[in-house]
């Protein structure tokens, strides 16, 4: 009697044993569950690689734009042959006449503006993964901003006195002469016009993930 009844604890305590070691087992894995689970949750959640990526696009992009606007506008030149009219009682000359981007000082601004913002975001694309250096790179895309933006005004303002001239100060349009140079000049104002919007674009991704 005392023999069956030790078996019978010995096989309850088996029995027990295997229940509280499954309960265990069980617990132990449903929180290896939750913390997979978890984790994977966080993976899906985390903004960094494509914050990263498009952050890598938009200044290959910003790059790209700034490098064409400059060599648009730095190759644009046109000769014509146009016609003088010194004395009205004698028939006009016809002189050569070139038009060049260096001879306005804003077209120069534009060019070295354009130059210096494809330099920088050349560097940028650089150390844009070094750490401590967000708050710098920040700083120089506003200040890109503010620079292209400013040249684009300046050449834009030209650019509207050569299509359409100036009677009040008896600028004579020039662009019905030298259309082929107006054209190149509207062309790299729209280039370097779309690359400032990539640069504000950088600065306000850059706000918004510290948001």
């Amino acid at each position: 009697m005392n023999t069956l009844f030790l078996k019978r604890c010995n096989i309850c305590g088996i029995v027990t044993t295997m229940e509280e070691g499954q309960s265990k087992g069980s617990i132990i894995n449903g929180i290896e569950g939750v913390e997979s689970k978890g984790s994977r949750d966080i993976m899906v959640a985390k903004p960094g690689s494509s914050t990263g990526a498009c952050d890598l696009v938009l200044r290959v992009l910003a790059l790209v734009l700034t490098l064409v606007a400059t060599i648009v506008l730095g190759v644009d030149k046109q000769t014509k042959i146009v016609s003088v009219q010194i004395v009205d009682t004698l028939p006009p000359f016809h002189v050569p006449a070139t038009a060049e981007w260096h001879y306005l000082s804003a077209f120069v601004y534009f060019v070295v503006a354009n130059a210096i913002a494809c330099a920088y975001a050349t560097i940028s694309l650089l150390l844009s993964k070094v750490k401590g250096l967000g708050t710098l790179i920040s700083i120089f895309d506003a200040l890109m901003v503010a620079l292209l933006f400013s040249c684009n005004g300046a050449t834009t303002a030209i650019g509207v006195i050569g299509y359409q001239g100036n009677s009040h100060l008896r600028w004579n349009k020039v662009c019905n002469v030298f259309g082929k140079f107006c054209n190149q000049v509207a062309v790299s104002i729209i280039l370097s016009l779309l690359g400032s919007i990539v640069f504000l674009l950088l600065v306000v991704l850059k706000l918004r993930r510290r948001s």
